[in-house]
């Protein structure tokens, strides 16, 4: 009966965070898309949580992370963004230019919703781990976007004290208790939902 309650409150729980849909992506790439798209980024290496909040409600709607060391991918665990120009394998994608990066944004940025960015200059080392733990954590299950997220973050030297959580809002207030932490709200005043602004960079 406990464990019956337990798994009830789970689901509940993951019901109520509801913003990360795991939609099949419709431009899946190969290896060698991928490498072909590889863009390297100017600048110190960071690494970049982007946390999707709903404008009417203040709620926590999804989490994604940048990652920009040896080249710059955008881990999106459980994401519905994808555009043929960006290959995307395991929900890393690939060729994330500055470009992409505020298009990324722009897509999820609406009336209802803003994007939060935390921004961290690390080094290259920890940016390097973080390549690696996004690119072989695979496709994320639907509602664990920040579960991912704050998962591997705290695999990363000096990022460990990160608790684990199925909230983006939680992680993100956790990274705002960080030194070093930069901090960015952008705001689009479009209607619809993240499908539409995918939409309208293909056309």
């Amino acid at each position: 009966m406990r464990f019956a309650l337990r798994i009830l409150v789970c689901v509940l729980a993951l019901a109520a965070i509801g913003g990360c849909t795991n939609e099949p992506a419709v431009f899946n790439g190969t290896t060698a898309e991928a490498e072909a798209k590889v863009y390297v980024p100017e600048g110190p290496p960071k690494l970049t949580v982007f946390t999707m909040i709903n404008n009417r409600t203040g709620a926590g709607g999804h989490s994604a992370l940048l990652v920009s060391g040896s080249q710059q991918v955008l881990f999106d665990p459980a994401g519905s963004f994808a555009h043929p120009a960006i290959p995307e394998r395991g929900d890393v994608h690939y060729g994330m230019t500055p470009a992409w990066v505020q298009r990324y944004k722009g897509a999820h940025a609406r009336n209802t919703h803003h994007v939060v960015t935390q921004e961290f200059v690390v080094t290259p080392g920890q940016a390097e781990q973080a390549l690696q733990l996004v690119q072989s954590k695979g496709s994320v299950a639907s509602s664990f976007c920040a579960n991912a997220t704050s998962g591997i973050l705290r695999q990363i030297d000096g990022f460990g004290d990160i608790d684990q959580t199925f909230y983006p809002k939680r992680l993100m207030a956790q990274l705002n208790t960080r030194p070093g932490v930069s901090t960015d709200r952008y705001y689009e005043d479009d209607d619809g939902n993240i499908r539409d602004g995918v939409a309208a960079l293909q056309r």
